[in-house]
């Protein structure tokens, strides 16, 4: 049914942004190039530059936060402001969320739109090629890993991306979102929990990496402490798939390939 009507369906992106006047405006002109957007909004969350001027002067619409609230609460709300804008009767726009700083090179994270549009996946991540100048040493995406095949039984590629593209259904199956950087791993294993499929797709990205200096492990320290905590969350509450119900072989999985957690129902 949603292959059917394809073509007419339209695309939000969503661009969660703090201080991202030097690249903001890249990155929104390339996202409206990506077929079937037809809305780019940034929400500015709290900056204290220009961001929002040139997120606006670029062609998107803008949003603002007066304070800082973070990656998940500036998600939730363009989520809101989008379903907003969706016209009854119409089907809701598929959400496109992106990095604000992934400049020029946003626009290859086309590939992520199909999937969903046809129906073979629920939700599809980017995995990007390595990022110059990267400085961590996986700790924290190892984390990630871990705790989401724990969990659901799948082994992802980049569990950290933030570069995904959903259903409105998925982002409600996944709402509340974990706060801070914990949202990804969150919403990973909520999405696999709740019985939908999920897909990577390599995507031709650059964004500005986390270097290997103070700011760099400071950053990391707090990736890690959020991650940990949105993953002690769900474990607390025994959010999981249960072992004997789990599906898809962990060996066949890669990038390309839709994943569901849960084995189908057999009938008696």
């Amino acid at each position: 049914m949603r292959q059917a009507g394809a073509r007419s369906q339209r695309v939000a992106v969503v661009i969660p942004a703090k201080d991202e006047v030097d690249r903001i405006a890249a990155t929104v002109r390339a996202a409206r190039a990506i077929p079937h957007v037809d809305l780019v909004l940034v929400v500015d969350d709290g900056s204290e530059d220009d961001t929002q001027h040139a997120a606006r002067a670029a062609g998107a619409v803008v949003v603002r936060h007066s304070v800082n609230r973070g990656k998940a609460s500036a998600m939730e709300t363009g989520a809101s402001v989008v379903a907003m804008r969706d016209v009854e009767g119409v089907a809701p726009r598929l959400l496109l969320f992106l990095d604000a700083d992934l400049g020029e090179t946003a626009v290859a994270t086309a590939p992520l739109v199909p999937p969903v549009l046809e129906g073979r996946a629920d939700c599809a991540i980017a995995v990007l090629p390595p990022q110059p100048g990267a400085g961590g040493r996986g700790i924290v995406t190892g984390l990630a890993r871990r705790s989401i095949a724990r969990a659901t039984g799948w082994n992802p590629t980049q569990p950290l991306s933030g570069q995904r593209c959903m259903t409105r259904a998925a982002f409600e199956a996944a709402s509340p979102l974990s706060r801070g950087w914990g949202v990804e791993t969150g919403m990973t294993i909520d999405l696999l929990v709740a019985g939908l499929t999920v897909q990577e797709v390599p995507c031709d990205l650059r964004h500005r990496p986390s270097r290997n200096d103070l700011s760099g492990q400071l950053h990391r320290g707090a990736q890690y402490r959020d991650v940990a905590l949105a993953v002690n969350t769900r474990r607390v509450r025994g959010v999981k798939v249960p072992s004997p119900r789990r599906g898809d072989n962990p060996t066949n999985q890669r990038p390309g390939r839709p994943y569901r957690a849960w084995a189908p129902a057999t009938g008696s």
